[in-house]
């Protein structure tokens, strides 16, 4: 395999997009691209279903972008699901056949970790001076962002994406203006309760990714409206023409390719939706996206400025939580993984990192209160945006501190499929470890750990004259060693 190589993979809602970079002395080169057009939003009923043609054409194309993975490291991989792999109800089956044929697991991403990444992707990619807003129109979502340099300062993800809106709008291909007055007021709704706080922080420039506003664009150029700039008045002249040729099977614009065909005049209305609202006197074109986001997230990751532990730090200023019990959890969580992660087998990536981030934010809970803090804390971690963790990881980071004390109902695990569920269970013995060890809240009390484990069974040696002058904490452990006999977990204390 060819250390150098990375690859983000992007699984929309209109198409699927594949980069391939080469890293050279901290820099990535894209040396490859991939797209293909497979419509996954269209056909969803009403259940929210995707149709099986659909998830056919999605588990075609994903077979041909593993031909190309096979010489790139599992590692080095990233690949993400957006809007209607959020929002469809069996997306698990979808997302559980498409690991199988790319054999590598797939990251369902929230909105607001969408609109983080594309805004990562186009500052990556186009020199920035100022605050910008960035557009990204999707097949089923569009994110708007303002950020200035790397930073973003607000993000949002709206429901309104060119398939979703051709399905709503254009479904019988007819183009009228009623259609796009319905188009752009839906629009209009959809961006109403970010408006105000969009108009406040304001912006230098409008720059839009996305293959939606790239066919726009080059329309607008090919049909000698405008030079290529993306503006009110354009846009409007575009919209006419649209309604003069009565039908999509009429259209015949310069600059309009066979597979965005289908979608383009959805695309526009929401445009014309955007400058209207916000408002925008122009927007130009930017090449980064999603998938370049994800990409350079690695670059970031490999020079050790990884956006989660950044998101864990915050969280814990945020929720003023005692720094000092935190880390000696988390101190203690992370020696006992690196005893156990060979006889335990466990993955150091990622689940060192996401067990000291529980460890850091086990007591997040006390927000609301000491009573049930498991469950509090839990809830937290689940709700809150968590900017550089997808919703798998998230879920898994809300499931270890949900089980980190009191008896274990494993019925409410919540699922974890891109997570071995042997591997999530000794994890979270670990962290309930940990957690019971340090209940005295005090410094340099605890002997340095000595453990070893055998299958299920684990052991904890511990000298015999700190057990007796400990016996309160003691009291303590075998109460988690009760705990975890109920649950068939041989948790053996040896004296010496």
């Amino acid at each position: 395999m060819d250390n150098s190589l990375y690859a983000a993979v992007d699984l929309g809602s209109n198409s699927f997009h594949m980069v391939i970079a080469h890293l050279s002395e901290g820099r990535f080169r894209i040396v490859d691209r991939l797209k293909e057009r497979v419509r996954l939003a269209e056909g969803m009923d009403e259940q929210k279903r995707m149709s099986p043609a659909a998830m056919a054409r999605g588990l075609a194309c994903l077979s041909l972008f593993a031909e190309r993975l096979t010489n790139i490291k599992p590692e080095h991989i990233r690949i993400a699901g957006t809007y209607t792999l959020r929002r469809a109800s069996n997306a698990r089956e979808f997302v559980s056949e498409a690991a199988k044929v790319l054999n590598h697991p797939i990251e369902i991403i929230s909105g607001q970790e969408e609109a983080r990444l594309i805004y990562q992707g186009v500052a990556h990619t186009q020199h920035i001076e100022g605050q910008a807003l960035v557009i990204d129109i999707g097949g089923g979502s569009t994110e708007l962002i303002i950020g200035e340099g790397f930073v973003p300062k607000a993000l949002t993800s709206r429901k309104m994406g060119c398939v979703s809106f051709t399905q709503g709008f254009f479904a019988s291909s007819k183009l009228t203006e009623k259609a796009f007055s319905g188009a752009i007021l839906e629009a209009q709704h959809q961006l109403a309760p970010i408006v105000n706080q969009y108009r406040k922080l304001g912006w230098q420039r409008c720059l839009g990714s996305s293959g939606s506003i790239r066919t726009v664009r080059d329309v607008l150029q090919a049909e000698g409206i405008t030079d290529g700039t993306l503006t009110l008045s354009g846009l409007a002249q575009l919209k006419e023409r649209l309604i003069a040729a009565k039908h999509l099977d009429h259209l015949k614009l310069a600059g309009l390719s066979e597979e965005r065909h289908e979608v383009f005049a959805a695309a526009v209305a929401i445009l014309l939706g955007l400058f209207l609202s916000l408002p925008i006197e122009r927007l130009d074109y930017s090449d980064g996206a999603l998938r370049e986001g994800l990409l350079y997230e690695f670059e970031e990751r490999l020079q050790h400025h990884d956006i989660r532990e950044r998101t864990a730090q915050a969280l814990g200023t945020h929720y003023r939580m005692d720094k000092r019990q935190a880390t000696r959890v988390e101190q203690s969580v992370l020696t006992l993984f690196d005893a156990l992660h060979t006889p335990w087998q466990l993955a150091i990536e990622p689940y060192r990192a996401i067990l000291g981030w529980a460890a850091r934010l086990h007591e997040i809970g006390l927000a609301i209160n000491y009573s049930g803090i498991h469950r509090h804390s839990a809830y937290i971690l689940q709700h809150t945006d968590l900017p550089g963790f997808n919703q798998d990881d998230q879920t898994l980071l809300a499931a270890l501190v949900r089980f980190q004390r009191k008896g274990l109902k494993l019925a409410e695990l919540p699922p974890l499929p891109n997570h071995d569920v042997q591997t999530v269970l000794r994890c979270i013995r670990i962290l309930r470890l940990a957690v019971a060890a340090h209940h005295k809240r005090q410094d340099d009390l605890l002997p340095p750990w000595h453990v070893d484990a055998e299958g299920e069974q684990l052991v904890v040696n511990l000298p015999a004259s700190w057990c007796e002058e400990n016996r309160l904490l003691m009291q303590n452990l075998e109460k988690e060693q009760r705990y975890c006999h109920e649950q068939g977990w041989p948790l053996l204390f040896v004296r010496h």
